[in-house]
C-alpha cells in the first residue's frame, strides 16, 4: 500500500480543501473515521497518508485524489499584496476563516471583548478547529494586523514605481496610502485602535512595520527636497507625520455613500500633501 508519509504538501491541500468547503476538524475526522488530533497531525504533515486514506478524504472533500497531492493556491489573501495588479483596484479579500470572523468581531465589539467561542459561532467552527490553526485571541489579532501591513507595503512600492522622486512620487504614494484606508475600512480601523492590544513582542514588530511606512514617506520627502521639487515650510518629520496621520484617520470619517467617491478623496489627500509640502500639483 503506498503511503505519502508526514507529507506537508498533501497536509496542506488536505486542510485548504477542508477550509474551503467549510468543514470543521473533527466533522471531516468523523467522515473518514479517524480522531479530531490524527487529522489535526495529517494536516500539518506530522503522519503517513495511505493511499486508501487519501481517497476517502478525497470523497469526504469532493475534490479528486490528485489535488490533495500538490501545494494548495494561496486564497489568503486572494490578490497578492505584494505585487498588486493595479494598486488603485480593491477586490475583496478571500480571507479563510477564522480570520474573517475574527476580524468582524473586533471590530464589532473590540478586541477584549470578542470571545474565541463568538468567532467560532460567527465562523460555522468548532472553537477546537480555531485553536488548531491559531492558538490563541492574540495570533488572530497579529494575523489581521499583518495582513494589513502586507498590503500596504506592496500597495505603496507598486506606487513608488510609477515615477521619479520627487512631487509626483510623493503624490502617488499618499493617494496609495489613502486608498488603502478608505477601501479596506475594517482593517485600518483595527491597525489604528488594537495595537494596544498587542502584548509587547508583537506590539515592537507591528509598531516596526508601521514606521518603516512612515520613513518610505519621509525618504520621499527628503528626496523631493534634494530634487528641488518640494520646498517644506515646516520641518520635513512633522509634515510627514501630519500627512501619514490624516490618510489613517480616513476610516473615522469616509463613507461611500458621501458626496465624493473614495478615488476623488485619495487623488485630493495626494495634492494636499504636495502643497504642504511646498511643491506643485
Amino acid at each position: 500500500m503506498t503511503e505519502h508519509s508526514g507529507d506537508p504538501v498533501v497536509g496542506a491541500a488536505v486542510r485548504s480543501a477542508r477550509e474551503r468547503h467549510g468543514l470543521g476538524l473533527r466533522a471531516l475526522a468523523a467522515a473518514i473515521g479517524v480522531s479530531p488530533a490524527t487529522l489535526s497531525h495529517l494536516e500539518n504533515g506530522k503522519v503517513a497518508v495511505s493511499t486508501v486514506r487519501l481517497r476517502a478524504l478525497a470523497a469526504a472533500l469532493g475534490v479528486p485524489v490528485g489535488e490533495l497531492l500538490v501545494a494548495p493556491v494561496p486564497v489568503y489573501p486572494a490578490d497578492n499584496p505584494a505585487e498588486p495588479a493595479d494598486w488603485r483596484v480593491f477586490r475583496p479579500l478571500d480571507i479563510r476563516e477564522p480570520l474573517a470572523s475574527a476580524i468582524a468581531e473586533f471590530v464589532r465589539t473590540g478586541y477584549h471583548a470578542a470571545t474565541l467561542r463568538g468567532i467560532a459561532a460567527a465562523a460555522g467552527m468548532s472553537a477546537a478547529a480555531i485553536y488548531d490553526r491559531h492558538p490563541n485571541k492574540q495570533s488572530l489579532l497579529v494575523a489581521a494586523l499583518d495582513l494589513t501591513m502586507d498590503e500596504i507595503d506592496g500597495r505603496m512600492a507598486a506606487a513608488a514605481a510609477e515615477a521619479e522622486p520627487g512631487a509626483a512620487r510623493m503624490g502617488l504614494l499618499v493617494e496609495a496610502l489613502a486608498l488603502y484606508h478608505l477601501h479596506r475600512r475594517d482593517l485600518a480601523f483595527l491597525g489604528a485602535s488594537e495595537m494596544r492590544s498587542l502584548i509587547p513582542p508583537h506590539r515592537a514588530r507591528i509598531t516596526a512595520r508601521r514606521d518603516a511606512v512612515q520613513h518610505r514617506l519621509d525618504a520621499q520627502i527628503d528626496m523631493g527636497v534634494a530634487a528641488g521639487e518640494l520646498r517644506p515650510v515646516w520641518p520635513t518629520r512633522v509634515a510627514g507625520r501630519a500627512i501619514s496621520t490624516m490618510c489613517t484617520s480616513l476610516p473615522q470619517w469616509f463613507s461611500h455613500n458621501g458626496p465624493a467617491d473614495a478615488g476623488t478623496v485619495a487623488r485630493a489627500y495626494a495634492g494636499y500633501a504636495v502643497v504642504m509640502l511646498g511643491g506643485e500639483t
